[in-house]
């Protein structure tokens, strides 16, 4: 019988060594673990999370693994749940890897930390991320890609981000080839997610992220305690395999595996500037770039039309904004929002920004098209319509902190500092900053898991030198 897809994968995560990655993709993976970090200790204050320690009565610890932006220690699983809904509840996580890798992949990393009893390194650490975001796209990819897995209603974040979330605590826990291709056939009992939530709004889009976490944590645990998955699970004659089940006849599964280390995908993610989709980026910096010219202001504009692939006006080219996940969902509402305030940050997510008269004024002069000339992928096409007659036409192909275009070094600190700040203060903020951009240099990461806590719980903060 010849190896499995899961079983070729699982051997060739296990002969990966640190010193594969090159130097600059060791250092975006530092940022990118800097940024979810940031966008789930902000995200532990947001309705979701709250909603899940109040449903589940969370009032007391139960376990050992930390409660990101609080003072709760519970059990891995629900921490890592938890931890996941809050790095994807703002919409300031990152994107591009299954969709949002490290809001998958970081939670089940760090829960996965308090089963291993001997200190862990950085560089085993960062290793064991990499992996996570080089699955959770490899399956995504053998899927079909981003649009048309989910054009079938799939949330990829749930469905491919599970495996991402296995691959990565189970390499953290050390789990051999037999037992890692367990890990991933087992991670499919967990995939799911669906994009029922476009259409009214609703907050189940941010459980996806926490479901992918907690699944992959559960599945790398079983399996490091000989519970057996299905080796076949990525097969494409394997009836009931993911591919054939939730990708149909759209998959090409030997992208799963081919060229493996060769183009490592976290390269591919994008870290974002504005708190909202990541399909509505491009037209904020097209709006932007329009007010640049000629000194037009905002009150120039008499009309705004913006022409999208059918895909991104099932995404994002709705108008309601009733509640902050709709708002987040919203390529018109971004758009009002950078014209209205200048910029687009949680701030104007909040509903007294929402509901300031003068964004249904921008809402009323914008109107969105679906082009059938354009692929699922392309960025949409702004054309704004000046009160005297100007007409101004732009098109972003690579909206800031694409790869293509990354946001500065800087920049990725700063928004991770004003987001970590404002739960865990400035100088704590500074000490998980510094931790993290010298990760490959830290003896044990243990102790980050204890900086990401609320300020009110005893931190014990030997070992966290740069």
């Amino acid at each position: 019988m010849s190896e499995s897809l899961a079983t070729d994968l699982a051997r060739k995560i296990g002969e990966v060594r640190f010193s594969d990655f090159p130097v600059a993709t060791i250092h975006k993976a530092k940022l990118h673990i800097l940024d979810t970090l940031g966008a789930a200790l902000a995200g532990s204050a947001s309705l979701e999370t709250r909603a899940v320690i109040e449903a589940f009565g969370l009032t007391r610890d139960t376990g050992g693994t930390p409660v990101w932006g609080t003072s709760l220690m519970l059990d891995g699983r629900t921490a890592s749940f938890l931890n996941g809904v809050s790095a994807h509840a703002f919409e300031l996580d990152d994107s591009g890897g299954c969709d949002h890798s490290g809001a998958v992949v970081l939670p089940a990393v760090l829960a996965a930390l308090s089963d291993v009893p001997a200190p862990v390194d950085g560089a085993r650490f960062l290793q064991s991320v990499l992996i996570g975001y080089e699955i959770g796209r490899r399956v995504l990819e053998a899927s079909g890609g981003y649009e048309a897995h989910n054009g079938l209603g799939w949330h990829s974040t749930g469905t491919c981000g599970v495996f991402g979330a296995a691959a990565a605590a189970g390499m953290l826990l050390g789990l051999d080839t037999p037992q890692l291709t367990s890990a991933l056939g087992l991670a499919c009992s967990y995939a799911g997610g669906t994009w029922a939530f476009i259409r009214d709004g609703s907050q189940a889009k941010k459980l996806h992220a926490g479901r992918a976490a907690e699944g992959g944590l559960i599945a790398a645990r079983l399996a490091a305690a000989s519970l057996t998955g299905p080796a076949a699970i990525f097969d494409a004659q394997c009836w009931g395999g993911f591919f054939p089940t939730l990708a149909r006849h759209i998959s090409d599964t030997s992208l799963l595996v081919s060229d493996f280390g060769q183009n490592w995908r976290l390269n591919r993610c994008s870290i974002k500037p504005y708190a909202t989709c990541r399909g509505t980026h491009s037209a904020i910096d097209a709006i932007g770039l329009v007010l640049g010219r000629d000194g037009l202001a905002p009150e120039d504009i008499a009309a705004i039309h913006v022409r999208m692939s059918a895909f991104q006006i099932g995404m994002c080219g709705g108008k309601s904004i009733s509640t902050r996940a709709d708002a987040q969902m919203s390529l018109p509402y971004a758009l009002a929002a950078r014209l209205e305030y200048g910029q687009v940050t949680l701030a104007e997510l909040e509903e007294k920004a929402r509901t300031h008269p003068n964004i249904a004024h921008w809402l009323s002069l914008t109107q969105v098209e679906a082009d059938p000339a354009m692929s699922d992928d392309a960025e949409p096409v702004i054309v704004v319509t000046t009160g005297n007659g100007r007409r101004f036409v732009e098109m972003i192909a690579e909206p800031l902190g694409s790869p293509a275009n990354p946001m500065p070094d800087e920049a990725v600190i700063a928004k991770f500092t004003g987001l970590a700040t404002s739960v865990v203060g400035l100088e704590r903020s500074g000490t998980i900053r510094d931790f993290v951009l010298n990760l490959e240099r830290q003896p044990t990461v243990h102790c980050l898991t204890a900086l990401l806590q609320h300020p009110s719980s005893a931190i014990p903060l030997s070992g966290t030198k740069a």
